[in-house]
């Protein structure tokens, strides 16, 4: 099994360079997928399908040819399929509160339930094995963190929440209905979002692992995109996703000489050499600008020749972990690689048994092993491009101070 994230800035390319690693792995035999992550769904454009199958399919995985199929969710059914219990007590809850019954049904598709439903997918489609690879299409950045940041939050609320919530909730529904005319979740609703887990259980896993999954980051020789570029690379190591690649689009070919485009040529020249610089070790794929729009599979198979330039494209261009804990000398260390950061854009908290690290907007929880867990002394050390966290405790994981 094979898993490819293309991340990145909105409007870079991610969309053609998902479609075309797609066409080269079914052409290699591989049984392939290509997944939209994206609202705004792209995909069935780029390989210019026949807008009557997209309706016959939608929302399903639909053949474009040998070995691959593409698939762009549709968010209302995928309701009806995994969030019917909780979708309509939200939209019962909204209604309540005066708005419109069909305003409430609209504001109850809630952030993260499109992401919550790819990930089913992304799970059933592991573990029944129907395809060999699976090609994700991310939304813009944003987005895509969101998307990768949900199964840890979700086991977080699950260990930590969901059980007293419906304790409560049991014991004060019989009171509040006599009280108030705002409904209480009844346990049907709490059943629903624990089933929705259960079928999840694992994906994390699957998304860390990087002998199975990896992020291909695309990006211009653009400063504005390059330091969006930075950002993703450091919130995809900070949630443990290995990076094998990035994907530089729409390099001006050496062959336009037009005076025009004089200064663009020695801009990208730089931004490239600054790439080169912030990556390494990290391998670049240049991809050159192409004279008109790549669409339907032949383009798009001239694109993947391009990019990969004889290589397989299902390869681990990079093999190396985010961040790893050993233990030296009774002493644990977490080393994290985080670049482009500063002491001042980390802020770290531990509480119990777990390490919260806030970089910027976005926060990671961390589960420690109980032994980590127990040391009551906890340092950190930013050193280079990587964060160390070290903590310390005596043999027994009782801690000193």
């Amino acid at each position: 099994m094979r898993i490819i994230f293309f991340a990145g800035k909105g409007g870079v390319g991610k969309t053609s360079i998902a479609a075309a690693t797609g066409i080269k792995s079914a052409e290699m035999g591989q049984k392939t997928v290509i997944m939209s992550l994206d609202v705004a769904h792209s995909l069935s454009d780029i390989f210019d399908l026949n807008t009557r199958l997209l309706d016959q399919n939608r929302g399903r995985p639909i053949k474009v040819s040998k070995n691959l199929w593409i698939q762009e969710l549709d968010i209302q059914e995928e309701i009806e399929q995994n969030w019917g219990t909780i979708y309509k007590y939200i939209a019962n809850l909204l209604n309540t509160t005066g708005l419109d019954e069909i305003l409430a049904e609209e504001l109850a598709v809630l952030p993260g339930m499109e992401e919550v439903s790819l990930l089913l997918y992304i799970n059933r489609f592991v573990q029944e094995k129907q395809f060999d690879v699976i090609i994700l299409d991310c939304a813009p950045t944003g987005e895509s963190l969101r998307f990768i940041s949900i199964p840890t939050t979700l086991e977080w609320y699950i260990k930590k929440i969901f059980k007293m919530e419906r304790t409560i909730a049991k014991y004060v529904r019989p009171v509040a209905k006599r009280i108030y005319n705002i409904p209480l979740p009844d346990d049907d609703y709490f059943a629903a979002i624990e089933y929705l887990f259960e079928r999840l259980r694992g994906v994390d896993e699957i998304l860390v692992n990087p002998q199975i999954t990896t992020v291909r980051l695309v990006t211009n020789p653009e400063k504005i995109v390059l330091k969006e570029t930075q950002r993703a690379f450091m919130y995809f190591c900070l949630y443990k996703m290995s990076i094998d690649a990035i994907i530089i689009n729409r390099i001006l070919p050496d062959d336009i000489q037009d005076a025009y485009f004089t200064d663009w040529r020695k801009s990208q020249r730089k931004y490239i050499k600054m790439a080169e610089q912030y990556f390494s070790p990290i391998p670049i794929f240049p991809v050159k600008l192409f004279k008109d729009e790549v669409l339907g599979y032949d383009r798009l198979g001239v694109l993947a020749d391009q990019i990969y330039d004889g290589r397989n494209p299902l390869e681990r261009f990079f093999k190396g972990e985010p961040y790893n804990l050993i233990k030296e000398n009774g002493e644990y260390r977490l080393t994290m690689k985080l670049p482009f950061i500063t002491k001042q854009d980390v802020e770290l908290n531990k509480f119990s048994d777990e390490l919260i690290i806030k970089v910027g907007g976005f926060k990671k929880h961390l589960l420690l092993p109980r032994q980590v867990a127990a040391a009551k002394k906890v340092k950190a050390r930013l050193e280079g491009q990587h964060l160390s966290i070290y903590f310390k405790g005596d043999e027994h994981g009782q801690g000193k101070k």
